[in-house]
C-alpha cells in the first residue's frame, strides 16, 4: 500500500515537471515574436477596407474612363483618370491608365501635366516603349529638345529594331547640327532596311554637312538600287564634281542600260565626253539624244559648238543649220555665225584674202540677225569684224571681174571653204 502511494506521487510529479517545461518553453517562445501592434490591426484593417471598395469602384470607374475618352471628353476623362490612380486602380492595368490619362491631358494642351503623369507611370513600368513615346512628344511640344533627344535615345535602347524610332531620333540629331550622331543612327537604321531611299538621302547629306566625303554614300545607295535612275545621276553628278569624269560616264552608262530613254541620262553623259576631250563621243551621244527629241533646236547647236571646236566646220554648219529650221530664234542664227567665224579665223591667210573676207561677211551677217532677234551673245565678235576691217564690202566687189559681177553675188573658194554653199548677196550700195 506504501509502495504504491509513492508510485503514485513520483508520477504526479513527473507530470508537474513536464507542465512546468512546457510553461517555460512557450514562455521563451512567446517572448521571441513581438506582439501585434494595434497600428498593424487598424492598417490591415484600412487596406481590407480600400481593398473591398477598389473591387467595387475600379470596374465602374475604369468604364466610365473609356466612355469619356470615347466621346472626346478630356476634362472628364482625366477627372476619372485622377481618381483611379488616387484609388489605387492604376495596379490593374498600369500602361493603360498612364498612357490615356496623358493623352487626355495632351489634348487639353496641357503637356506639362502629360509629362508628370507620364513620368509617374514609368516608376512602375521603366521600359514601356508606349509610355515613353508619348513622354517624348510631350517633350517636344514644349520645346525641351534636349530631354526629347535624351527620350529617344532610351527609346532606340529600349528596341533596337525599330525603325521608326532611329528615324526619328536621326532627325532630331540633325535638327541639332549633330551630324555625327545622326550618322550614327542613319547607319544603324540601314544595317535594318538596307533600301531605306529617305535614310540613304538623309545619311549623304549629313555626310555632306559634317564635312564627310559622301561618295561612298551615294555609290552605296545606286548599287543597292541599280534600278533607280535618279540615283545613277546623283551619283554620276557627284563624281563629276570631285573630278572623277571617267567613273561619272561608267556610271551614266549604267543609267542609260536601265532608261535608255533617259533624255538627262545623255545630257549629262554628253557633257562628261566634252568636258574630257572626248569630242567624237560627245558629239555621239548628242545626236543620240536628239533622236528622242528631234525637236530641240538646242541640242543641235550643242552638237554645232563641239564639231566648231574639233574644227569640223562642215558638220557644225549642217548641225546649225538644223538649228535654224527648227526655230527662228537669235540663237541660232548666233550659232550659224559662229561656224563661219571659227572657220574665217582658222582658215584666214597672213593678207585677209578675198575668200576670207567673204566667211567673215557671212558670220556677221548671221550676228547680225542673232541681233535682230534679240540675241546679243555674239555682238562683240560682230564689232570686231567690223573693226578689225576684215569684211567684203565696196572696194572688194569692185576688183571683181564683169562676169562675177553681174551674177549678183560671190561665193568662197578654196580647199578650207568648201563646204559652204550660202552665197554672199551684192550690198545696194556697192
Amino acid at each position: 500500500m506504501v509502495l504504491k502511494k509513492e508510485n503514485e506521487i513520483i508520477m504526479l510529479l513527473g507530470k508537474i515537471q513536464k507542465l512546468l517545461f512546457l510553461s517555460l518553453a512557450f514562455g521563451l517562445l512567446t517572448m521571441c515574436a513581438p506582439p501585434e501592434s494595434k497600428q498593424d490591426q487598424i492598417d490591415a484593417a484600412e487596406a481590407a477596407r480600400q481593398d473591398s471598395i477598389r473591387e467595387v469602384r475600379c470596374p465602374r470607374l475604369f468604364s466610365s474612363a473609356a466612355e469619356y475618352y470615347k466621346n472626346r471628353d478630356w476634362r472628364e476623362t482625366v477627372r476619372v483618370y485622377g481618381e483611379l490612380v488616387d484609388l489605387g486602380c492604376d495596379r490593374d492595368n498600369p500602361q493603360e491608365v498612364y498612357l490615356f490619362y496623358a493623352i487626355a491631358f495632351e489634348y487639353l494642351g496641357l503637356y506639362d501635366s502629360s509629362e508628370y503623369v507620364l513620368l509617374r507611370g514609368l516608376q512602375i513600368l521603366p521600359d514601356n516603349i508606349d509610355l515613353r513615346k508619348r513622354l517624348a512628344y510631350a517633350y517636344q511640344k514644349q520645346g525641351k529638345i534636349n530631354n526629347q533627344v535624351e527620350e529617344y535615345d532610351r527609346l532606340s535602347f529600349l528596341a533596337p529594331d525599330d525603325i521608326d524610332i532611329k528615324a526619328d531620333l536621326a532627325k532630331l540629331y540633325g535638327e541639332q547640327k549633330r551630324y555625327e550622331d545622326q550618322i550614327t543612327v542613319l547607319k544603324e537604321l540601314l544595317k535594318l532596311d538596307s533600301t531605306n531611299e529617305v535614310a540613304q538621302g538623309d545619311l549623304a547629306i549629313a555626310y555632306e554637312l559634317s564635312g564627310r566625303d559622301p561618295l561612298d554614300v551615294y555609290k552605296s545607295r545606286f548599287d543597292n538600287s541599280p534600278e533607280n535612275v535618279s540615283y545613277g545621276l546623283n551619283y554620276a553628278d557627284r563624281l563629276i564634281n570631285a573630278d572623277r569624269t571617267e567613273e561619272a560616264i561608267i556610271t551614266l552608262k549604267q543609267v542609260l542600260d536601265v532608261d535608255p530613254s533617259s533624255k538627262v541620262a545623255y545630257r549629262k553623259l554628253a557633257n562628261a565626253y566634252d568636258s574630257i576631250d572626248l569630242l567624237d563621243e560627245a558629239v555621239s551621244t548628242y545626236e543620240q539624244l536628239f533622236k528622242l527629241d528631234p525637236r530641240d533646236f538646242r541640242i543641235a547647236i550643242k552638237i554645232t559648238n563641239i564639231l566648231v571646236d574639233n574644227q569640223d566646220f562642215g558638220a557644225a554648219f549642217n548641225w546649225a543649220d538644223k538649228a535654224s529650221m527648227l526655230s527662228n530664234e537669235g540663237e541660232a542664227f548666233g550659232a550659224m555665225g559662229k561656224v563661219y567665224d571659227k572657220a574665217f579665223q582658222a582658215c584666214r591667210t597672213a593678207e585677209i584674202s578675198m575668200n576670207d573676207r567673204i566667211v567673215a561677211s557671212l558670220a556677221y551677217t548671221h550676228y547680225l540677225k542673232a541681233e535682230e532677234k534679240g540675241f546679243t551673245q555674239f555682238s562683240r565678235f560682230r564689232i570686231w569684224l567690223k573693226e578689225n576691217e576684215v569684211l567684203f564690202g565696196k572696194a572688194q566687189w569692185f576688183m571683181l571681174d564683169d562676169d562675177q559681177k553681174n551674177k549678183g553675188f560671190v561665193k568662197p573658194a578654196g580647199d578650207c571653204y568648201n563646204w559652204i554653199e550660202e552665197r554672199l548677196e551684192k550690198d545696194i550700195n556697192w
